[in-house]
């Protein structure tokens, strides 16, 4: 099939992002579950994606990594689903979507993960500045905005929601009100809820 989606991942990875994606824009594609330390490191993936991390996908011969790239392709790929953003929305679309898979993300890792806690000189070096000040940043959008581009869901929100919803599971984001109710809102949608089941049926196997 000639749009199908070949899709490589670990349902205890990132990759869940990416098949709440898949789902999103009903895309036809495939799965190969790769293990840690084995077959993701293998010369076969490592062709793939050097890097030896999932998720990652092959489609029309093209290669794409990093979950947000990997939203941001989809709705590209598949317009019918109506999920990538209009020209008016595009500001806080791509602004938003960047923010989560790096500010954000190196503020949790190092904060939470590493216990790193840049001082005030340090912090004029570093993407995130501080842990609170990425979150306040975030928070204080959803205040006033229901999704990530206003009111309408985009691609952007399955990965801001994945980081919110996962960072709220694991403590690694603090349960703001603001966090909380995007979190319950994006996680309610039919196409997280199949993702969500595919990959917990896979889990229990791996």
């Amino acid at each position: 099939m000639q749009d199908e989606v070949m899709f490589y991942t670990n349902p205890q990875s990132r990759g869940r992002t990416t098949r709440w994606m898949l789902e999103e824009v009903s895309a036809p594609y495939r799965t190969e579950i790769l293990e840690y330390g084995g077959s993701m490191k293998a010369p076969a993936y490592l062709k793939i994606n050097p890097m030896g991390k999932v998720p990652a996908i092959v489609h029309r011969d093209q290669v794409v990594t990093e979950g947000a790239a990997i939203c941001a392709y989809l709705a590209e790929a598949f317009p019918q689903a109506g999920l990538a953003p209009l020209p008016e929305e595009r500001a806080s679309y791509y602004r938003w979507l960047i923010f989560a898979a790096g500010p954000l993300e190196a503020a949790i890792t190092d904060f939470k993960i590493f216990g790193v806690k840049p001082d005030a000189e340090k912090q004029m070096t570093v993407g995130y500045g501080s842990y609170a000040a990425a979150l306040d940043n975030l928070s204080n959008w959803f205040m006033g905005h229901t999704y990530v581009t206003g009111e309408r869901f985009t691609a952007a929100d399955v990965y801001v929601g994945s980081q919110i919803a996962w960072g709220l599971e694991f403590g690694t984001i603090e349960k703001r009100i603001e966090f909380i109710d995007y979190a319950k809102r994006v996680t309610a949608r039919d196409a997280y809820r199949r993702a969500t089941e595919k990959d917990d049926a896979l889990e229990a196997t791996v």
